[in-house]
């Protein structure tokens, strides 16, 4: 067993000073009163109590590492990215339109509540079914009764005025204006003739009379005046003489007769009024005359004068 003994006799090393505190240094020397060394600065917070509101000590204050178990804040956004800030401006923008929405549809449903209701003139059935108010008996209805076309297969649909002549012919006129009264009627006046008993040419009287109505309106017409020939009823021919067409002269016949005028409804055909017997005179030749080349023969016309004074009698 040895013992180390210091090879200085017990001396302190002189060399170790270089390894220890440096000279001045107040490592293990004794700090005298008032010395700075060991005492924390001025307002320095160790060992003091904090003030209210002080972030020194708190979690997530700056400069300081949280205490055990405290949340850590999430790190900053990258720079030149304006942080996210919460806004309400588009909810509040949809839940104001909605409810501008919701009260124009109340609006409306109100409107038309109060109209419907306003309307209603009947009082509302009860449960059984059963109105507290008794019917009307024979009250009219609403909608008027369909127009009653003629029970006739030979009605047809006139295009023109020349298409009323079938009247006379037995067809009635389905688009022709219904007939409801002679006074003030609009009429349309036809007649046949003894060649050809079958065709019926238009005789258009009274112009400017209230019953007169113009070709184009056709429409407006209701009743139909038909001449008919009566057979048996030819007078004594007039001998009237002419150039025909190759200018060479010939002589025709000229003949009075009579004819019989009744008046029909244009849409229905049925007869409504007679109009009495009409001459046909043959008093003088007249300066134009149409006839025919085989017999020689030409018919009167009725007298013009005569079917005025029979429609304004029927008219008026």
């Amino acid at each position: 067993m040895s013992d180390s003994h210091s090879p200085y006799g017990g001396q302190p090393d002189p060399n170790a000073a270089a390894w220890g505190a440096p000279p001045g240094s107040p490592v293990g020397q004794p700090v005298p009163p008032g010395s700075p060394v060991g005492q924390p600065p001025p307002g320095s917070p160790i060992g003091q109590p904090m003030p209210p509101g002080s972030p020194i000590g708190q979690a997530g204050a700056p400069g300081y590492p949280p205490q055990f178990g405290a949340p850590v804040p999430p790190p900053p956004p990258p720079y030149g990215v304006p942080p996210q800030k919460s806004s309400n401006t588009g909810l509040w923008l949809g839940l104001g339109i909605g409810a501008a929405v919701m009260a124009v549809l109340i609006a409306c449903g109100g409107t038309i509540g109060y109209f419907m209701l306003g309307d209603d003139d009947e009082p509302a059935p009860s449960v059984g079914g059963s109105s507290s108010a008794p019917a009307e008996q024979g009250a009219p209805s609403s909608a008027p009764p369909a127009e009653e076309q003629p029970d006739n297969n030979n009605a047809i649909t006139a295009r023109s005025s020349s298409d009323m002549k079938a009247v006379c012919e037995g067809s009635p006129i389905l688009n022709a204006a219904p007939y409801s009264d002679a006074k003030g009627a609009k009429v349309y006046t036809y007649a046949n003739s003894p060649d050809r008993p079958e065709s019926w040419l238009g005789k258009s009287v009274g112009v400017n009379k209230p019953y007169y109505a113009k070709t184009a309106d056709w429409a407006t017409v209701s009743v139909v005046g038909c001449l008919a020939f009566e057979e048996g009823s030819e007078g004594e021919p007039r001998k009237c003489d002419y150039k025909d067409r190759d200018d060479k002269q010939v002589t025709v016949d000229y003949i009075s007769s009579r004819y019989t005028l009744t008046f029909h409804a244009a849409k229905t055909g049925e007869k409504i009024g007679d109009g009495g017997r009409i001459n046909a005179p043959a008093v003088r030749c007249p300066s134009f005359i149409s006839y025919n080349r085989t017999t020689m023969k030409a018919y009167a016309q009725p007298d013009t004068a005569a079917i005025e004074l029979a429609l304004e009698k029927f008219t008026s």
